[in-house]
């Protein structure tokens, strides 16, 4: 088995593995980052969104190979527990989480669309569709607003 370089969370990492071995189990399994969670194995929940060159990405389909050389980038690189990320911040404002198992891919996914767009209106939003058991959809829509006002005010 080759083995794939790539940027995660700032640090570059290497790992041996098949090239068509998916990148979530390389984050939890090989490098034990847990924050991108496996809920379909099929791209359709997204709770395992991460960043891959600033954009979202479903890692249970994305192939280690895809990601050679590349910049990789989870909940855990976005912020540091005395710093977090303007989006983290809104969604503890805005009490979003219940269970917590689907935040970091929603959060994730909000962190990208803000990077496309710095008012995002509630089709944007809704497009992200990302699945939340709990059904926070309103307070994550209202988090991801909340935030675009805090990075337009940086």
């Amino acid at each position: 088995m080759p083995d794939y370089s790539f940027t995660l969370n700032g640090k570059t990492v290497t790992v041996n593995a098949n090239p068509d071995h998916p990148l979530l189990w390389t984050l939890r399994d090989q490098l034990g980052v847990t924050g991108p969670k496996m809920g379909c194995n099929l791209d359709v929940c997204k709770a395992c969104t991460c960043l891959i060159d600033g954009e979202a990405w479903t890692t249970c389909v994305t192939r280690i190979a895809d990601v050679a050389g590349r910049e990789v980038v989870t909940i855990e690189g976005l912020g540091t527990e005395n710093s977090l990320h303007p989006v983290q911040e809104a969604w503890l404002e805005q009490d979003v989480p219940q269970c917590g198992f689907c935040q970091p891919g929603q959060i994730m996914n909000a962190v990208s669309l803000l990077k496309k767009t710095r008012e995002p209106t509630d089709d944007e939003i809704d497009k992200i569709e990302n699945v939340c058991r709990c059904g926070t959809y309103f307070r994550i829509r209202q988090a991801i607003k909340s935030a675009a006002k805090k990075m337009a005010a940086e």
